[in-house]
């Protein structure tokens, strides 16, 4: 039979134990392959750009992951305006640091890049964010209007904002890859 002392230890060793497992399981590690990795995102969080975003150097330095959405971005949108179907297309044959798997971003993926502090005629992206060659310019998603499904939503990076654009329209191309939402495709 166990003294009131020797239980408490006991429930102190178990709690410990408990606690060290649950400190030091996380996703990180059940990751394989090369390194680093990061804690998990999540849309609540509100990095600064110096943390925020990572250049991914295992992808060429290609590509950058936003670690408050977990969306891995190229890290230099194509330049080449397209139409709405071209940009897809594009999208889904990109290589990007030897990946496949891109696609156009959805509306909300895109304009989480907005950074609202900053002036027009931007753009308008965090400071210190580490994209190159990102226009001041509308930018396609591949979420199409509820009112009219030929024209599909677009971030114009100039001004911040979201607007729609035509789909037969030119606009710029960034694709990004992870994080499938409902009307991404």
């Amino acid at each position: 039979m166990q003294t009131r002392r020797q239980k408490r230890v006991s429930t102190l060793m178990a709690l410990g134990f408990v606690a060290a497992t649950a400190l030091m399981a996380s996703p990180a590690q059940a990751a394989s392959g090369n390194g680093p990795y990061y804690a998990e995102p999540s849309w609540s969080q509100k990095l600064p750009a110096a943390t925020r975003f990572v250049i991914l150097t295992d992808w060429n330095s290609e590509a950058v992951l936003d670690r408050n959405t977990g969306l891995v971005w190229e890290k230099s949108p194509n330049a080449t305006p397209q139409t709405w179907s071209s940009a897809r297309f594009s999208c889904l044959n990109r290589t990007i640091g030897g990946q496949k798997g891109w696609r156009l971003p959805s509306i909300p993926e895109l304009a989480s890049l907005i950074d609202p502090s900053v002036a027009s005629a931007g753009p308008t992206l965090p400071p210190g964010h580490p994209f190159v060659g990102v226009l001041s310019v509308g930018y396609w998603s591949a979420t199409t209007t509820a009112v009219d499904p030929t024209s599909a939503w677009n971030v114009l990076f100039g001004i911040g904002g979201v607007g729609a654009n035509s789909k037969a329209d030119d606009d710029q191309v960034w694709c990004v890859r992870g994080g499938m939402t409902a009307d991404a495709y």
